[in-house]
């Protein structure tokens, strides 16, 4: 039978024309009224009536690897021959009549999780057009070998298959013990559940139903029970002062080599304990001070491989893309210059569409939210880049590496626990074997690491570079525009960003420049990852807590003696540089947009309702004076004597902040597209309260120009909806190339009239990053993977 039609496009007649020709067909095979459902999401393993089927293959696709119609027809071939494959349906089970149990597809789940696969050269059958089924001749090679699985994996496979296999209880049909104990796992992790909770309900589950017989009675046994299903993860024991891990040629060793720190948790000694004197305290041996939790990332790798369905979507990148003329819209990080650059330099890496492109992204938080808060964890999490747009960013798809316990942050000793991480990655460059279970055969399985996600603290541990002071911008570095205002340091000189006849190059009265200077300096380019390496191979940073801090220098010392503070920009040398191919990557660490725009929020609204983050003060109307610009803005005496801040553009009186506060409380928002701001208004104090970082998102990209307008509420409303404007443009989730020129060229033009509006104070380093994001954007691709 004909199946060419599947390749064509969902709206192309001969598709139509095909998809009535398999409806025909598989009605011939009913069950029950069901036929399994051959649609791109589906994948011939969910059961639907004829019409719900008809309506996925029309509109959502064929499944293309489906070509031998095994599974509709006069009867299931496959089950038939080998029996049902436990195909999962909506609506529960189909009953007993075809030989499985249960409406979990646990069969696949479990071939999956051990590999175990049919192998490519498996008889496959075509049906003749009388209806009836042939077998097509196939050929074997005997020297390829399909399982590479150990007695011991096929041992615990069979264990657990055989748990899979045996029914809850005598006559159901919906669950087998391991997956009924499966869902109790999830609903414990979705819902939060604690170990004793779910003691208790085992126990009421046992004693309701005698009938279920040896069934788990605690948490314990019940992991004991579904342990071989998952990877584990490996603790590795650091030093209390962040020094090293006991790890690799150190993993003997009972003190810390850099400061001397005992391994083991400092405790009172008792006699008959294995102790080592350390002072008036012992240290017991056995009980690590601190522990780092690992997550090995090859085996996850070789996981994602072991499932058809993901090993297919680990080729979307390269196999379902666009056609050439939809290929340079920006829709994915494959359509960007970093990825396609990388491609061109490493094309051995390349030419293989299963090697997988890594992010990574870090950040704090306290695990047991507001019950104990001198406690945080970091955990280091990796976003594989080679699956559909769809799957890319779902945190499903994000595989664990790494779990950093702490009091605080690890600041730059963060290397120290990715180690494993690199070391892994290393070999992951060169290959390890694998087992791809969509083509059926062993491949090469190499990895990269692409870039890291983080917020702007975090950019500095992982990056090396100082994201404080004078020299706080990554991308300017030793040029980044900066100068003292009052006792702020402030992110100005926007001007040369633009063309170098402007006019605004020389109306420098006009803006934030000290003794209103005309500019005419060009633009900082982005230094190349050769530049930063040869900067931060000049640093001699020791790792851990216990050295002493280094001293400040000022800004313009020039001492001889110190040549290292006068040439190096850098902290410390970034761990990820032991990655041969990490100097040539375009794009190494992420500008994140989210953070950004949530700061940049806080200083409009602070300003605007001269809320506490105001930036807006005495101080800073006394620092006007002292550089002679915007003289409408210094301080000034009434006809009392009494000091007053003349009003700014940007300033609101009373009425209008209430105004423009009465439009947030009143307004209303679809559900899901935001929390109730109505709850963040504080009409008393005339501010805004408790914000999350998806509010600033909402309020900065849709609401805030809607709002002042219709409040009528400052000077400046059009000058903020351009810059509204401009996130909006900037998060969309396709994008024009051609487009990104403009949209550089309007946040310059914006922010030179922003300067020309606010205070000096008002350009933190947040503000001054905006000008990079679009640049970011041509190299890696929208905001939303980054």
């Amino acid at each position: 039978m004909d199946t060419s039609w599947i390749d064509l496009p969902t709206g192309h007649p001969e598709y139509v024309d095909g998809c009535m020709q398999f409806i025909a067909f598989a009605k011939q095979g009913l069950f029950e009224g069901k036929i399994r459902c051959p649609c791109k999401n589906c994948k011939v393993d969910k059961w639907f009536p004829v019409n719900d089927v008809e309506r996925h293959i029309l509109f959502k696709g064929f499944y293309k690897s489906y070509r031998n119609w095994i599974f509709h027809g006069k009867g299931d071939m496959v089950q038939r021959m080998l029996g049902s494959d436990g195909g999962s349906t909506s609506e529960g089970s189909l009953g007993n009549k075809s030989g499985f149990v249960g409406r979990d597809n646990m069969g696949g789940l479990l071939r999956s999780a051990f590999s175990v696969n049919v192998p490519p050269n498996f008889p496959t059958f075509e049906a003749r057009e009388d209806g009836e089924w042939y077998e097509e001749p196939v050929s074997y090679d005997t020297d390829v070998q399909y399982d590479d699985s150990t007695i011991e994996e096929d041992a615990t496979y069979k264990k657990v298959l055989q748990a899979s296999e045996e029914k809850l209880y005598e006559g159901c049909i919906n669950f087998s013990k391991l997956s009924f104990l499966l869902h109790l796992f999830h609903l414990k992790c979705m819902h939060h559940w604690s170990i004793e909770s779910f003691n208790m309900l085992l126990k009421l589950i046992l004693d309701a139903f005698p009938q279920i017989l040896d069934f788990p009675s605690s948490y314990y046994y019940s992991k004991k029970m579904i342990k071989d299903l998952g990877l584990g993860y490996e603790k590795i024991d650091a030093c209390p002062n962040d020094c090293m891990l006991y790890w690799g040629e150190f993993l003997e060793k009972d003190k810390c080599h850099v400061c001397g720190k005992s391994r083991w948790k400092t405790t009172k000694g008792k006699k008959g304990d294995d102790v080592s004197d350390q002072g008036t305290n012992t240290c017991k041996k056995g009980v690590p001070a601190k522990v780092m939790q690992y997550f090995p990332l090859i085996p996850r790798l070789k996981r994602i491989y072991m499932s058809s369905e993901t090993a297919e979507n680990m080729r979307w990148h390269d196999t379902e893309r666009l056609g050439e003329d939809d290929k340079k819209i920006l829709r994915h990080p494959s359509d960007a210059i970093a990825w396609k650059a990388f491609d061109e330099r490493y094309t051995d890496f390349a030419l293989d569409p299963r090697s997988v492109r890594l992010g990574l992204a870090s950040d704090g938080f306290n695990p047991y939210r507001l019950m104990n808060t001198t406690y945080s964890t970091w955990p280091v999490v990796l976003i594989p880049y080679n699956l559909p747009l769809w799957l890319c960013m779902k945190p499903s798809s994000f595989i664990l590496s790494t779990l950093i316990p702490g009091k605080a942050s690890p600041g730059n000793d963060i290397d120290v626990y990715l180690q494993p991480l690199v070391h892994e990655l290393k070999l992951l460059w060169g290959g390890v074997e694998a087992f791809d279970a969509f083509d059926g055969v062993k491949f090469n399985l190499r990895a990269a690491l692409l870039w890291t996600i983080n917020d702007f603290p975090s950019y500095a541990m992982l990056s090396g570079l100082s994201t404080k002071g004078y020299n706080a911008c990554p991308i300017c570095m030793d040029s980044t525009p900066s100068d003292r205002f009052g006792n702020k340091i402030y992110y100005c000189s926007y001007r040369k960003w633009l063309p170098a006849d402007h006019p605004y190059r020389r109306q420098g009265v006009k803006f934030c420049e000290k003794f209103g200077t005309n500019e005419l300096g060009e633009a900082p380019s982005r230094p190349s990852g050769t530049d930063i390496l040869r900067q931060q191979e000049k640093v001699e940073y020791v790792y851990g807590k216990s050295k002493a801090p280094p001293k400040k220098r000022q800004r313009g010392h020039t001492d001889n003696n110190d040549v290292q503070d006068e040439i190096v920009f850098g902290t410390k040398r970034s761990i990820f540089f032991d990655l041969v191919y990490w100097e040539h990557n375009l794009l190494r660490h992420n500008l994140d947009v989210m953070h950004i725009e949530k700061n940049v929020s806080e200083n409009l609204l602070g300003t605007l309702l001269s809320m506490d983050k105001s930036r807006d003060n005495r101080d800073d109307r006394e620092a006007l004076e002292a550089w002679t610009i915007k003289t409408h803005l210094w301080l000034s005496a009434d006809h009392n004597g009494n000091e007053y801040m003349p009003s700014a553009s940007y300033s609101m009186s009373r009425e209008e902040k209430e105004r423009f506060l009465n439009v947030l409380e009143k307004l209303k928002v679809p559900d899901g597209y935001g929390s109730n701001l109505s709850s963040c208004v504080n009409m008393k104090q005339r501010e805004l309260i408790n914000l999350k970082s998806h509010d600033n998102h909402v309020l900065m990209q849709d609401i805030l120009p809607v709002a002042l307008r219709a409040s009528n509420a400052t000077k400046v409303i059009d000058l903020l909806a351009r810059l509204s404007s401009f996130f909006k443009k900037l998060c969309s989730t396709s994008i024009d190339p051609d487009d990104l020129d403009g949209l550089q060229d309007g946040i310059v033009l914006t922010l030179c009239q922003l300067e020309m509006e606010f205070l000096p104070s008002f350009f933190t380093i947040m503000v001054h990053l905006l000008i990079h994001l679009v640049e970011e954007v041509k190299l890696g691709g929208p905001v939303q993977y980054r």
